[in-house]
């Protein structure tokens, strides 16, 4: 009988989990490891895991075929050249937030092109300024929106700027989506820079999108345009954001991830009037994401039981 580990820490949405696999899926063990200290014992025969494995619990996971992450972007470690080197497929819930962050997304876009933080700031003062704008207002149906990006979310993100009338331009070295627009390969991506009157990046932490904004793609964009972040804090290096917004080259930021997490009390960026900041919450309160992510466990547990190819399957080696 197939067996599938639930690795802690533990939840009650794991516990439910279990159960309701254990009742769907006929011939399949679904242990949940409440101890960490339980889990190498558990793994030894396990076929399937959902939850991160150790460095030095990996070798004695001879029958492991899948691991389901439970990140869409993880952490750094969670993937590691001797994970990459195993037999085991690993899968990820990309996907399942794709409209919470496109709507987040959207809304940096809306309050960014018409100037909200600056009004904000004169209604936090009770200043009736009817000028408190100070860059010009974007309108959106002749905007250039760059993703950096093209999976689930960025390409939510397109249709809805589409919708808007702007002109969408993805960036996204193995396109999976079509999108009304043109995406290109990163190889283009500094050449295209200047078009963008919005940068918005996506995509999550790799070797290669570590910092990859930086002051030379600052300097490259438009100093009317605008750069979001809704994918991972360490894609951007924030000496160098804070720089470009602090010399006028870009008008402004909305970010919801950075480098360091918690954004420290006192940073440069909290006193700075053009950048809507919130606290890695873009799908923090969606309600059906649990939901949504046991639909994608249930069913790769499923295809373990029934020799079927897995779903949302990563690269191991470029870590998604």
């Amino acid at each position: 009988m197939p067996k599938y580990v639930m690795l802690p820490p533990i939840d009650d949405d794991m516990r439910a989990w279990a159960k309701q696999m254990r009742d769907e899926i006929s011939g399949l063990d679904v242990v949940v490891v409440e101890d960490e200290t339980d889990g190498p014992q558990e793994l030894a025969d396990a076929d399937g895991a959902y939850g991160w494995v150790a460095p030095d619990v990996l070798p004695n996971t001879e029958r492991l075929r899948l691991l389901q992450n439970p990140f869409a972007g993880p952490p750094v470690g969670w993937y590691y050249p001797e994970l990459a080197e195993h037999s085991v497929t690993v899968s990820n819930p990309r996907g399942i937030y794709s409209d919470h962050i496109a709507h987040h997304i959207m809304m940096y876009m809306l309050a960014l092109s018409r100037g909200l933080p600056y009004y904000n700031a004169s209604q936090t003062e009770g200043r009736w300024d009817t000028r408190a704008r100070k860059h010009g207002y974007v309108d959106l149906t002749t905007s250039t929106v760059l993703i950096n990006g093209v999976g689930g979310i960025g390409a939510e993100a397109a249709r809805l700027c589409a919708a808007f009338g702007s002109r969408v331009i993805g960036v996204d070295p193995r396109p999976a989506y079509e999108i009304e627009g043109e995406i290109i390969a990163p190889s283009e991506l500094d050449d295209r820079l200047p078009e963008a009157d919005f940068v918005v990046t996506t995509v999550p932490h790799t070797p290669e999108t570590e910092f990859m904004w930086n002051a030379d793609r600052f300097t490259a964009m438009k100093d009317s345009a605008y750069f979001i972040n809704i994918g991972r804090g360490m894609t951007c290096k924030l000496d160098d954001l804070v720089a470009a917004l602090d010399n006028g080259e870009i008008a402004g930021a909305g970010l919801d991830v950075f480098e360091i997490e918690p954004l420290p009390e006192g940073h440069p960026l909290w006193q700075l009037e053009n950048v809507i900041i919130t606290p890695h919450i873009a799908v923090a309160d969606a309600e059906n994401i649990p939901e949504r992510r046991f639909e994608l466990i249930l069913e790769n547990a499923r295809r373990l039981v029934e020799g079927g190819d897995f779903v949302n399957v990563v690269d191991k080696e470029k870590w998604y």
